[in-house]
């Protein structure tokens, strides 16, 4: 069910100038993350795209991506290689 609201605001330029900002902030983030997804892990081509597979596959990216950036990694694809060896990932979190 959508929902609509008509509201009055003392300063329809001050708002939507912050209303702008906000929505530029907002997809600023999304961008970002689906760029590093679609661009560093290829997704758009990815075979898997029936069921819940393509959602497990955006949250194990997603998964990945969280942690190399708590590790504070600059250059995600770069970093992709510790991927290769199951230890690599949880060894740079200190994990082990």
């Amino acid at each position: 069910m959508s929902e609509c609201r008509v509201v009055r605001v003392p300063d329809p330029g001050r708002w939507g100038t912050l209303l702008a900002a906000w929505i530029r902030r907002h997809w600023h983030i999304e961008n970002q993350i689906h760029w590093v997804r679609d661009v560093t892990y290829d997704e758009d081509r990815s075979p898997i795209r029936t069921g819940t597979g393509p959602q497990v596959m955006a949250v194990l990216r997603n998964a990945a991506i969280g942690a190399l950036c708590i590790t504070r990694v600059t250059d995600i694809a770069a970093n992709r290689h510790h991927a290769r060896d199951s230890t690599r990932p949880l060894a740079l979190l200190g994990i082990i």
